[in-house]
């Protein structure tokens, strides 16, 4: 499982005494701060209600190293708080100087035909609708199916035929971004897209992913502020979209 590498790859990398400053299991995401030598960052990973069975956790005494442990725990909020802890040391270390600052469907140029997009994502469905492409969009919560939606049941089917896969990143927090890599093989762009996408890139190489687009947080109180509030847009608004390719 890759959430399992993921948890090994970030403690190890770790090199000197990162403080947890701040966390929270919340909507509508999960967030980790930190503090070292070089300052503060903050890792967040989108909370996913649907998948919570009972409100419970195992972890007894907050600390970094406890919440990464359990990046790959089948308890979904200790996998959430595991995974935003490990952005949150991935933004710590995080090197943005090959970055694009664009939006993840700028990447797909004339050759892409097939284009599947896993979780509905309005922002980024509206903008493929625009061009002549055939497009798959598939979601697991029942609650943002709409007409153009298909089941995530159908992806296993489908996805070997897609040129490009835009995949939430929440993929990894319910567990599914392994399956989805061994289908789509065949795609030339296999992109992670969203804020729980900002792992760092070196975890990835190897996989088939080939992009991460996600968001920097650059105003962290106020970012912090919006995520305790319920408000998406207010912490986006506090942060910078980047795309890296692996």
């Amino acid at each position: 499982m890759l959430l399992t590498e993921f948890k090994e790859k970030a403690l190890r990398l770790i090199d000197e005494d990162l403080r947890v400053l701040d966390f929270s299991f919340g909507l509508p995401y999960t967030y980790v701060l930190v503090e070292g030598e070089r300052g503060k960052a903050l890792g967040v990973a989108m909370t996913l209600p649907e998948e919570i069975q009972r409100f419970d956790n195992s972890i007894e005494e907050p600390a970094l190293e406890a919440f990464i442990e359990k990046a790959d725990s089948l308890n979904v909020i200790e996998r959430s708080l595991g995974l935003a802890a490990i952005n949150a040391v991935s933004q710590y270390y995080i090197d943005l100087s090959s970055a694009k600052w664009i939006d993840a469907v700028e990447l797909l140029d004339g050759d892409i035909e097939k284009v599947a997009v896993i979780g509905n994502m309005p922002p980024i469905v509206r903008a493929l609708r625009e061009r002549s492409l055939e497009l798959y969009v598939f979601e697991r919560n029942p609650k943002l199916w709409d007409r153009g939606t298909l089941s995530d049941s159908l992806e296993y089917w489908l996805l070997p035929e897609m040129d490009a896969v835009l995949a939430s990143a929440s993929c990894m927090i319910n567990g599914t971004l392994d399956m989805l890599l061994d289908r789509a093989k065949n795609a030339r762009i296999f992109l992670l897209t969203g804020p729980t996408g900002q792992v760092l890139p070196e975890f990835l190489q190897g996989t088939g992913v080939t992009h991460l687009a996600s968001m920097k947080v650059v105003n962290i109180e106020r970012a912090i502020l919006q995520l305790k509030l319920g408000c998406f847009k207010g912490f986006s608004d506090e942060s910078l979209k980047y795309v890296l390719e692996i």
